[in-house]
């Protein structure tokens, strides 16, 4: 006996429809992401072996003091008050306008926080690039 065969039909699958379900997930994907654009202060350090003697640093500098109670001088005269507006005045006034003198800000060890981010506000409002924290050398550890 002899069975006929039955003739296979192609089978054809339409991709159209399949590339445009990936293409609109696609999309999907790319409008629902959040982009995180992260912020970096750029600094340049100065490289340096030892450390500037005062008579090698330039001859006019604005050195910015503040002891433990808050109270601001500013090369060696004691501002009226501890606010900002009178710190941005001063330094204006003490500079002349010019930004790239470098500005010193020494603080007592036991001064506010607050007193410090004053100071360094006042420098950024006016627009000082040359800004340095004074510290003392740390004591060698104890054997």
């Amino acid at each position: 006996m002899k069975f006929r065969r039955k003739q296979r039909e192609n089978v054809d699958i339409n991709l159209a429809s399949l590339i445009d379900v990936v293409f609109i997930l696609l999309l999907f994907f790319v409008v629902t992401t959040t982009f995180t654009r992260e912020t970096q202060l750029r600094v340049e350090l100065p490289e340096a072996v030892t450390g500037a003697s005062a008579d090698d640093q330039q001859a006019k500098h604005l050195d910015l003091t503040i002891n433990a109670d808050g109270v601001f001088s500013l090369n060696n005269q004691i501002l009226p008050k501890s606010d900002l507006a009178t710190v941005i005045d001063a330094l204006q006034k003490e500079s002349g306008g010019d930004t790239n003198l470098p500005l010193s800000i020494s603080a007592d060890g036991k001064t506010q926080h607050q007193s410090v981010i004053t100071a360094m506000d006042a420098a950024g409002k006016l627009g000082f690039s040359h800004l340095r924290m004074t510290t003392v050398e740390a004591a060698p550890p104890a054997p």
